[in-house]
């Protein structure tokens, strides 16, 4: 049996949790969340969540990172976060320690994931395959990106920053989304638009489209009145944010060589019942030449509730034990 904290910093939240894994078998203990805002750096959320634990950590840390980590520097992508990952040992207390992007740590949860934490979404109704490529997409604070390749015996995860590849407009509000985001960015990238935040820019392009003096509205109000039907013009703007959402899924089974897609995230959670009656289904087909082949992909959302966090202990799994 080994014990471990198991640790997902996002750009909003960092969650930390107890994880026990025993014969290759892992059970997460009761998650912390915690603001990244009101610290300065991990440590000092690392001393906060262990005041709350109320006892001795273990010596052993699975850190999962919204941000890529290459080298021994890991800038965070949406907050202010620097970690050394080579000197975390030494800043934390512990003996090992497991880095990884977190939508690295995503994907290795959903390759572990039981069917039973897997909905289907759209396309056709079949089980994640036992070998071949699997692309792992997530819209929250950022856009997270991530595929894991299965094979006999087991698999491998690849971490990406798609969330930063160009924003492709598919049609004339597209091209209406991407004026308004290139006047004020020097670049356009898919994460200004398919994340929470995104929803922002939407429901501006949707309300000066009908010609609408528009009340400013932070992405978490706006996604409360759209999901919830109270406002016309929000719940018109979730709609488009789906049709974005199955464009770039699309976009990364085509690119990953993917013959499943997943959808993981907080936000992928709140649209679960939303996706299969929105346009994301024919969105995701609109691939030109490749319509066929994309009608064979089927498209699943996974449901565990931490699955960073469930992710980052596998990831510490597979490299200490």
């Amino acid at each position: 049996m080994t014990e471990l904290i198991a640790i997902d910093v996002g750009g909003t939240h960092a969650r930390f949790a107890r994880a026990v894994i025993t014969d290759g078998a892992i059970e997460l203990g009761e998650p912390v969340t915690l603001k990244t805002s009101d610290f300065a750096g991990i440590e000092g959320a690392w001393d906060a969540y262990a005041a709350q634990a109320g006892g001795p950590l273990p010596g052993a840390a699975a850190i999962a990172i919204a941000g890529p980590v290459t080298g021994g520097t890991v800038r965070m992508t949406n907050n202010s976060w620097v970690l050394h990952t080579g000197a975390l040992d030494e800043q934390l207390g512990i003996e090992k320690v497991t880095v990884l992007n977190d939508f690295g740590a995503v994907a290795h949860a959903v390759a572990r994931a039981p069917a039973s934490e897997l909905v289907h979404i759209a396309g056709p109704d079949l089980p994640l395959p036992e070998s071949g490529t699997v692309s792992v997409v997530g819209p929250g604070t950022g856009l997270g990106v991530a595929h894991f390749h299965r094979f006999p015996g087991g698999y491998h995860v690849q971490a990406t920053e798609g969330g930063h590849v160009d924003f492709a407009p598919v049609d004339a509000i597209d091209d209406r989304l991407l004026a308004r985001l290139r006047a004020r960015h020097r670049r356009v990238s898919l994460e200004r638009v398919v994340s929470g935040p995104g929803i922002v820019e939407i429901r501006a392009v949707l309300g000066a489209i009908e010609g609408r003096q528009l009340a400013e509205l932070e992405d978490k109000t706006i996604w409360q009145l759209g999901l919830s039907g109270e406002d016309p013009l929000c719940v018109a703007a979730v709609q488009r944010f789906c049709l974005s959402l199955g464009s770039v899924c699309g976009d990364y089974a085509l690119a990953q060589g993917a013959s499943a897609v997943v959808l993981a995230g907080g936000l992928g959670l709140k649209l679960k019942d939303v996706l299969p009656r929105s346009g994301f289904a024919e969105r995701f087909l609109f691939k030109g030449r490749y319509e066929r082949m994309m009608q064979g992909i089927p498209i699943k959302l996974i449901i565990h509730p931490q699955p960073g966090l469930f992710g980052a202990a596998a990831a510490f799994a597979r490299e200490h034990l």
